[in-house]
């Protein structure tokens, strides 16, 4: 069992030996989709290292039994992820990076909220997926910390220590989806996390895109979409489900989205 250091509000337990998660009895969620290596070598700096062979367990839509009617109905979904321990070569374990396909809800890209339960994240984020990636961020987060990646920025989710599995949750839009096409054409993230001697991450600029700038920062203040410290997503959403009408619905804060900083 994977001790979570982040009360996420949900009856939840992470599990390692076999990756996944146990739900409470008020808690519903589906049996877990595995990612494994091969999924994601090719977006690595090196698609022929060795690691665990699945890499991260993910299950979409899970929450308290009581509000399965009222998640529908907003068009909000809540998933939990948790990764393995360990590396892959010299880069930490992480997800290939993606943006989220235009939802035919919004017809806009959707965001995505991001809670570390235990371990420690970067969520890297970059603008784009084209030659030129824009702005990129590093944002590192620990336990009770929350990330908001932007609509249509190409994102992945590293765990930054190679001694402890990474578990998190996310709210997210219903009709999710990836669109892989624009990392996969060149060969992954505009940056590369590898670890040193030390295993601290470095970054590497990946030679496939055009020059660009990492700032590697801590999670933003998101006071104004309602997010308080210290207290849970999933507790802000049973307290105030309209806080997160965002998720599904960017649209209504499309002024907050001009020159997000995450």
């Amino acid at each position: 069992m994977c001790e979570l250091f982040f009360d996420p509000g949900l009856d939840i337990k992470a599990t390692e030996s076999p990756m996944g998660f146990i739900y409470g009895p008020d808690i519903f969620g589906p049996q877990v989709e595995n990612r494994k290596l091969n999924d994601i070598s090719k977006s690595l700096l090196d698609p022929n290292c060795e690691g665990p062979e699945i890499v991260y367990s993910i299950a979409m839509d899970v929450g308290k039994k009581n509000h399965r009617e009222l998640l529908n109905s907003m068009h909000l979904l809540y998933g939990v992820v948790t990764y393995a321990a360990g590396k892959l070569g010299t880069e930490p374990i992480r997800s290939q990076g993606h943006i989220h396909k235009v939802s035919p809800f919004s017809n806009w890209s959707t965001p995505e909220v991001y809670e570390i339960w235990s371990g420690e994240a970067i969520i890297y984020i970059q603008e784009y997926a084209e030659d030129n990636p824009g702005r990129c961020f590093a944002v590192y987060a620990k336990p009770g910390d929350v990330v908001v990646v932007p609509p249509y920025w190409t994102h992945a989710t590293i765990s930054a220590n190679p001694n402890k599995p990474l578990t998190f949750g996310a709210w997210c839009d219903r009709e999710y989806g990836f669109v892989y096409d624009g990392v996969r054409k060149h060969k992954g993230i505009a940056w590369y996390p590898v670890f040193n001697e030390f295993d601290e991450i470095q970054w590497v600029a990946n030679p496939c895109y055009q020059s660009s700038k990492l700032i590697c920062k801590l999670p933003s203040d998101y006071t104004d979409l309602g997010i308080k410290k210290n207290k849970s997503i999933y507790d802000t959403f049973e307290e105030n489900p309209d806080t997160f009408l965002f998720v599904p619905s960017p649209q209504l804060r499309k002024e907050y989205w001009i020159n997000f900083i995450p």
